[in-house]
């Protein structure tokens, strides 16, 4: 009997395009319109910030309460489906912060639901020597998917209409409900669906067969605690540099609406191609070197870039800021699933996610809330940029004390 080809890499290209509409379209490009709500609506910048934080607290028992009972398949289309209507929300609002932060809550819920972990199981599951190039490729799925958005959302809100950012996010909800075809057509959660095993292998690997770890083992576990403490860090940093690009542009000099607007999505763009080349590079290394110190010199680099931002200054382009960043924001996502997945083995991964993912979230959001407060009380961005050039730091320290081996030898 011929066996099936290899199921696996058409999983890569669907979780490619579903990523890349759950995750890279709606969170990359949220940020655009920060500065649009702030002239709507008359509202501050840490009042626009504090949405995600505050959906983020609300939402922490999601990853542990549902993630392990939703299948990776049933995650992505109930997700999307809940961040299509918290766009379809943004796009009615008329000036309400309290309907603003409930669609936070929805946008939030889908994230968790429908974003990294259900797409990091599924690869997880599907492959594990090429793990790091697959799930590498997975994740340009979502700097394609946000590259896309940003010309979208650029190109359809004239500047010389603020009003149009409206229809631009009924128009990025609408777009959302792409990813529920491939969800439901393409996607398999296991090799044994269809009777294959990880990387097209006659057996399965010895991992699948351990038992998953319980919460409470996890909890009790060195390593995941510095797994989570350095993520948290790392992401914390990552998002509040995301979160305030824009702004830091327009304090260091670009005051125009329409110049702000195409330096922001330059940069966005130029982060994202770079992101890309991050994420084939890093992930074909930690297939190849020890996983450690691959996301060691990563976090630093995060922590690296920080510095940088503070140079951009009118007319030019932020070239040398936006390739480090993509670079290092590239490998850092991906990094945390593989790194997991190595330390706790991948029958605990979702378990182990379905805890960072919502801590990291936290990190995340409240780190650019940290940002917005720090920032109204201070005369430029220099001391809340340094403030999170040091957390970052502190995220690399704690990836140097992770132990070398975990449960995949």
């Amino acid at each position: 009997m011929t066996m099936r080809k290899f199921y696996g890499w058409w999983i890569v290209a669907a979780s490619f395009i579903s990523f890349g509409i759950s995750v890279g379209l709606p969170y990359y490009n949220v940020p655009f319109f920060y500065d649009y709500f702030a002239k709507d609506f008359g509202w501050a910048r840490s009042q626009i910030t504090l949405g995600f934080p505050l959906a983020a607290l609300l939402t922490l028992w999601v990853g542990p309460l549902l993630v392990p009972k939703l299948s990776p398949r049933k995650s992505i289309i109930i997700g999307t489906g809940l961040t299509a209507l918290a766009f379809f929300g943004f796009s009615q609002m008329t000036g309400s912060l309290a309907v603003y932060y409930g669609l936070w809550f929805m946008y939030t819920m889908g994230y968790i639901l429908s974003g990294p972990i259900p797409h990091q199981v599924i690869v997880s599951h599907w492959f594990r020597k090429r793990r790091g190039l697959a799930m590498g490729i997975v994740y340009i799925g979502v700097a394609v998917g946000a590259s896309l958005g940003t010309l979208l959302v650029k190109n359809i809100t004239p500047a010389s209409n603020p009003a149009a950012f409206h229809t631009t996010l009924l128009v990025v909800g609408a777009l959302l409900f792409l990813a529920w075809p491939i969800a439901f057509f393409l996607h398999k959660d296991k090799p044994s669906d269809i009777g294959q095993f990880a990387d097209g292998a006659s057996e399965p690997p010895p991992d699948v067969k351990l038992e998953p770890r319980s919460y409470k083992e996890l909890l009790s576990s060195v390593p995941f605690w510095l797994l989570l403490i350095g993520s948290f860090c790392s992401i914390g940093s990552i998002g509040a540099v995301n979160f305030h690009m824009k702004f830091v542009f327009q304090d260091q000099g670009f005051k125009e609406q329409a110049v702000r607007d195409a330096v922001w999505a330059a940069a966005n763009i130029a982060i994202l191609i770079s992101s890309v080349l991050g994420r084939v590079f890093i992930g074909t290394m930690a297939d190849k070197l020890n996983m450690k110190w691959v996301m060691f010199g990563t976090y630093f680099l995060v922590a690296a870039t920080v510095p940088v931002l503070l140079m951009v200054a009118p007319p030019g382009t932020p070239w040398t800021f936006a390739v480090l960043f993509g670079l290092a924001m590239g490998a850092d996502y991906m990094l945390i699933p593989l790194m997991a997945a190595r330390q706790f083995g991948v029958n605990t991964l979702a378990r182990a996610m379905a805890i960072i993912l919502p801590v990291n979230t936290i990190g995340q959001t409240w780190f650019p809330q940290l940002v917005s407060i720090l920032r109204e009380h201070s005369p430029d961005y220099r001391i809340p940029l340094y403030t999170v050039f040091t957390l970052a730091m502190v995220g690399a320290l704690a990836i140097f004390l992770l132990p070398t081996r975990g449960t995949e030898k």
